[in-house]
């Protein structure tokens, strides 16, 4: 189909009649329901002999079975999945996988860069500026070219959902995770976040009407054990900060949700689309704070200050997140979350080298437990006896 169809020229015939979402539900987009079509005219010509070029060739297991309007939006559908899951398995898993790894060692430098910074700055300020120039910058290289595909302009359901799905979801997480890091140290903030997939199965479980299995019932109580463990100091010792752990903890089911919400919104737009529109949003909801912090505590600049915050920005704003949103195109949350296990080592270990934190018998007791209980919570249970409703 590659080799065969002209697809920028036949967008570009369609796209001035196709509707723009103005008003009612947004439309599929235009690219992606264009290849449900090819896709299923190839499909029926190679399973059930029906030939596009002679249209009342049309088989038996075709005629008479659906109506048109099923054949070309359900079954249409359901082909494209089930090609997707059997083209997913190999190569296509494999570079998600490795993508997913990489964003996960830019956001080990984030996370201990942040850590820095917000001793000097504030941490809503910390957070807005730097979702204002990712967003920015991604808006300006999606709009001026088409190096990261093409760019779609969002309905006016989709931009509400935009700005009350993923702006504000993202704007709770970062007011979470940089206050935490005032008070607590990147490893433990990191930490927390391992234990999202977690949050994530359960939370997928009860979205589905389905009770959480014992398996993911041990596995939550895994992580809170890690979580507790975490949390314990803090309760017993007044060396260590209670507000930062509470905070990290929040953060944790706040970056849950914000992964809940992207997966939702990348039905319609793309992983940087995604990211770009819900980074500047959430800039703006954060403003206001900013603003306020900005007046209330000023704000240092030098040269290592403003480094830092570039590689921030570039490197955990605009590529990382840009990774991790296209990947919720394919995966389940709670899938993309299981590697949220590594980021805990990535910071961990970016924070021992340039921040000098140490590694204590506590981290790694919180992290084994945590680690546990997200790989427990990934393990399917045995589907003999059971009749496990399809996907």
């Amino acid at each position: 189909m590659e080799e065969v169809i002209p697809w920028t020229q036949l967008l570009a015939v369609i796209e001035p009649f196709y509707p723009k979402g103005e008003r009612g539900r947004s439309p599929v987009g235009l690219e992606r329901m264009l290849r449900v079509y090819f896709l299923l005219f190839v499909l029926l010509q190679f399973c059930c002999g029906w030939s596009l070029t002679h249209p009342r060739s049309k088989p038996a297991c075709v005629r008479g079975m659906l109506p048109d309007a099923l054949l070309h939006s359900e079954l249409a559908i359901g082909f494209t999945r089930w090609l997707t899951r059997a083209v997913s398995s190999g190569k296509t898993n494999t570079s998600l996988a490795f993508g997913l790894l990489f964003a996960i060692a830019l956001w080990g430098g984030n996370n201990a860069g942040t850590k820095w910074i917000v001793a000097s700055w504030p941490p809503v300020w910390t957070g807005a500026t730097r979702f204002l120039c990712a967003g920015a910058l991604l808006l300006l290289v999606l709009r001026g070219t088409n190096w990261l595909g093409r760019y779609v302009t969002p309905s006016r359901e989709l931009n509400r959902a935009l700005w009350l799905r993923g702006g504000l979801s993202l704007a709770a997480y970062i007011v979470a995770f940089n206050g935490a890091l005032v008070f607590t140290s990147a490893s433990h903030v990191a930490l927390y976040l391992g234990a999202a997939p977690v949050w994530a199965l359960i939370w997928e479980s009860l979205e589905n009407k389905q009770s959480p299995g014992v398996l993911h019932w041990i596995a939550a109580l895994l992580a809170l054990s890690g979580v507790a463990v975490l949390l314990w100091p803090a309760l017993a010792a007044s060396s260590v900060s209670l507000p930062g752990e509470f905070l990290g903890l929040s953060s944790s089911v706040l970056w849950t949700n914000y992964g809940r919400q992207s997966r939702k919104l990348s039905v319609d737009l793309n992983g940087v689309e995604v990211t770009a529109h819900t980074m500047w949003r959430a800039a703006v909801w954060l403003a206001p704070i900013a603003v306020i912090e900005l007046l209330s505590r000023g704000v240092a600049v030098n040269p290592t200050i403003l480094g830092v915050q570039a590689y921030c920005i570039i490197a955990g704003g605009v590529v990382a997140f840009a990774i991790w949103n296209r990947t919720l195109g394919y995966w389940p949350t709670s899938r993309v979350l299981l590697f949220n296990n590594l980021i805990p080592l990535s910071t961990m270990t970016w924070a021992h080298f340039f921040l000098g934190e140490p590694v204590t018998k506590t981290f790694v007791t919180a992290m084994i437990l945590i680690v546990a209980g997200v790989a427990l919570g990934q393990a399917r249970p045995s589907k003999q006896g059971k009749t496990d409703n399809p996907e």
